[in-house]
Formats: C-alpha cells, structure tokens, sequence
C-alpha cells in the first residue's frame, strides 16, 4: 500500500491550492480516503474524507464551503481542493487509508481509523 501526497506550497491568504493523493496497492473503490492536517505544536486533525464506492463525503466544520473533496477511480487519486486559504490553515497535509473496506463516510473522524499514510505535504498561507 502507498500513498503520495503532491501539490502542496507556499501560498497568499485567499488563495487556493489542489493537494493530490495517489493511491497504490490496494482495491482503491473499497476504501475511504482522509485528509488531515497536523500545525506545529498540534494535534494531527481530520479535514475531509471521501468514501471511493460512492463518493460520498465529509467535511470538518472549519473548512466546509472552502475545500473540496474528489477522487477519480481511474486514477486512483484524491484530490482536495482548497480555495479561501487562511493562515490557520497552515499546516502539514497528509492523506491516509480507512483500517477497513467498505467503511461510510458519516461524520467525523479520526487518525486512529486509518492505518496506510503518505509522507506529508507543506501548505503554508502567509497573510
């Protein structure tokens, strides 16, 4: 299993970036990917996730009407795209692999749910 996290930069505050997910090594339609992010000094947090089977999707409350969650099955790729960039979302991005198939995407998550991760991607917004 391997993920790969691209897209991330250096940005100004009301700006947008589109963070990309490549996915290998397992069914990828069976499997809910998340997004999160982790800000120096704190906790590693969930922004946004999508179920591959049915694209069904969630967003966390500080970045609902910003971000938006995608994935094409034909490339085995998430995408996030994120538009109205603050400072506070500054942060390390990181995707990650729901522990088990076939998992609904219903409402908040956690780290402990995911068990395959990418290596991270810098998103800075300067003011």
């Amino acid at each position: 299993v391997q993920l790969v996290e691209s897209g991330g930069g250096l940005v100004q505050a009301g700006g947008s970036l589109r963070l990309s997910c490549a996915a290998s090594g397992f069914p990828f339609d069976d499997y809910a990917i998340g997004w999160f992010r982790q800000a120096p000094g704190k906790e590693r947090e969930g922004v946004s996730c999508i179920s591959n089977s049915d694209h069904i999707t969630y967003y966390a409350n500080s970045v609902k009407g910003r971000f938006t969650i995608s994935s094409d099955n034909a490339k085995n790729t998430v995408y996030l795209q994120m538009n109205s960039l603050k400072p506070e979302d500054t942060a390390v991005y990181y995707c990650a692999r729901v522990l088990l198939p076939s998992t609904v995407v219903a409402g908040p998550f956690i780290p402990d749910d995911y068990d395959y991760w990418g290596q991270g991607t810098q998103v800075t917004v300067s003011s």
